[in-house]
């Protein structure tokens, strides 16, 4: 057990590490950086074919004040490339949700970029609440993306609790009938999505700030300082890393 959380440790080291020298990098060569990225369809689908296990429902968590559309853009059409299905976008204001065109408006764009004729294979919805905000259809690939808030983390397992409670007083249920599968049928803010395999947090804050407290039991998280200026190369680190980290299961 003190083995993994040292392996952890150090993975969790490096990500910071290489994610502020690739930041310092792209500030001065972003141009070329952008030039590169319009060509990385197939190799991503390569680097997609050879990890070691591929996450189905990645959380992206911003705690940060100062958030970049364009990259948080990057890294779900990284995801979607990838064969990533559910993305699950959140920061504990609502800020994303407030401003879901800006972001959807760089998620088109980034799309053309970076999947050229491909783009139209792709289906991507963006999910704000129950309610679908924007969507483009696609021929072959199914990517939702869901925008959250702290709303739909600790205050959704609040409501879910007491609709239970609710149906237990009017003797629809049993106090005995309680499991994590029927919890989870009450819950809307993933309804219909797997739970989260992967968290990449980006900030400095040591906390999820109340991300899907619920959906996260056994999902592997990787802290990265920041978003700005992401590149692929981290990316696909973390994705590599989360391959090889062996789930306990509490063991």
């Amino acid at each position: 057990m003190i083995l993994h959380q040292v392996l952890l440790y150090l993975v969790h080291t490096f990500l910071a590490i290489r994610t502020w020298l690739a930041s310092l990098y792209h500030g001065l060569k972003k141009p070329l950086a952008f030039k590169h990225r319009k060509r990385n369809v197939h190799r991503i689908k390569s680097d997609s074919k050879e990890l070691s296990k591929l996450p189905i429902h990645v959380g992206l968590v911003v705690v940060e004040d100062d958030f970049r559309y364009g990259e948080l853009a990057s890294l779900v059409v990284w995801c979607a490339a990838m064969g990533i299905s559910y993305i699950s976008l959140y920061d504990s204001q609502g800020i994303l949700k407030r401003n879901n065109t800006s972001l959807w408006q760089e998620i088109m764009k980034q799309q053309q970029e970076l999947l050229g004729e491909d783009s139209n294979k792709y289906s991507i919805e963006l999910v704000k609440g129950n309610r679908t905000a924007t969507q483009l259809t696609g021929q072959k690939y199914s990517v939702e993306v869901r925008l959250l808030s702290s709303e739909d983390g600790r205050t959704d397992l609040l409501h879910a609790a007491q609709r239970w409670c609710q149906d237990v007083e009017a003797k629809r249920k049993k106090v005995g009938d309680l499991e994590p599968t029927g919890l989870e049928g009450l819950l809307q803010a993933t309804k219909g999505a797997p739970d989260v395999d992967l968290v990449l947090k980006f900030g400095t804050v040591d906390s999820l700030l109340g991300f899907l407290p619920w959906q996260i039991r056994l999902t592997e998280i990787l802290s990265l300082p920041t978003h700005h200026s992401i590149d692929y190369q981290t990316f696909l680190l973390a994705l590599q890393s989360f391959g090889n980290i062996e789930q306990r299961f509490g063991k």
